[in-house]
């Protein structure tokens, strides 16, 4: 394994605000089925693989149809929000990386499908400087918590995630970072924030992206 170190980030809650765009098109979907939507199915899914969420909707929630209906539904739901221009940025996010790239190669790890991460990034106008960028559904289903996405990530990069930094926002994505053994920035979202012992588990948590800074990253690096 390399010595390297790099920076990985999320993007949903991360760079893009679309967390709550995600569940308004699942609940959507649940009101049209008829269903109701249980208590805690929001934060359960965030993280997910496709797989993973899409089962846990057809399973769970009861929408009808089978796992692959459910994700084919709600893609395209997405897309159509995204469409309409409902893809928020958040503030500092561009920036952000584009601090980072002056001092690291980066990659992003993401529970999105392949579609919607090309599409974030061409949102963001970051595809520059992100060198490998990754789905969880591209990796059998290993979902967040899984710490799958954010180890490949980094040996695509021929980096060791031991001295390497993920940038996330929430319980399942910090979870994966904590297991893969990386430097964790936490920067918690104003939708469905992890409880305090998850974000107990980071090195550092920030209130925005615009503290990500390369003297911060370079100070976190430097405890490896």
């Amino acid at each position: 394994m390399g010595r390297m170190s790099v920076v990985v980030f999320d993007m949903d809650g991360t760079l893009t605000d679309t967390e709550a765009v995600w569940d308004e098109v699942r609940r959507g979907l649940a009101a049209a089925d008829g269903r109701p939507w249980p208590e805690g199915a929001t934060r359960a899914m965030m993280g997910m693989s496709t797989q993973e969420w899409s089962t846990y909707l057809s399973e769970v929630v009861g929408l009808t149809g089978t796992a692959e209906d459910s994700a084919t539904r709600t893609i395209h739901g997405l897309l159509e929000h995204f469409g309409e221009g409902r893809m928020p940025v958040l503030p500092g996010a561009i920036a952000s990386v584009r601090r980072m790239a002056t001092r690291w190669r980066l990659g992003l790890a993401s529970s999105s499908p392949r579609i919607l991460i090309d599409a974030g990034i061409e949102r963001l106008g970051i595809g520059d400087v992100i060198e490998v960028s990754l789905s969880t559904e591209e990796l059998n289903g290993a979902g967040k918590p899984a710490p799958d996405v954010y180890l490949e990530v980094c040996r695509r990069l021929g980096a060791d995630p031991r001295r390497s930094i993920a940038v996330e926002d929430s319980t399942n994505g910090i979870g994966a970072a904590v297991a893969a053994g990386m430097i964790v920035v936490a920067v918690p979202p104003h939708f469905h924030p992890p409880a305090a012992e998850v974000l107990g588990a980071a090195d550092v948590i920030l209130d925005n992206l615009d503290e990500l800074t390369v003297e911060l990253a370079e100070g976190l690096l430097a405890k490896r």
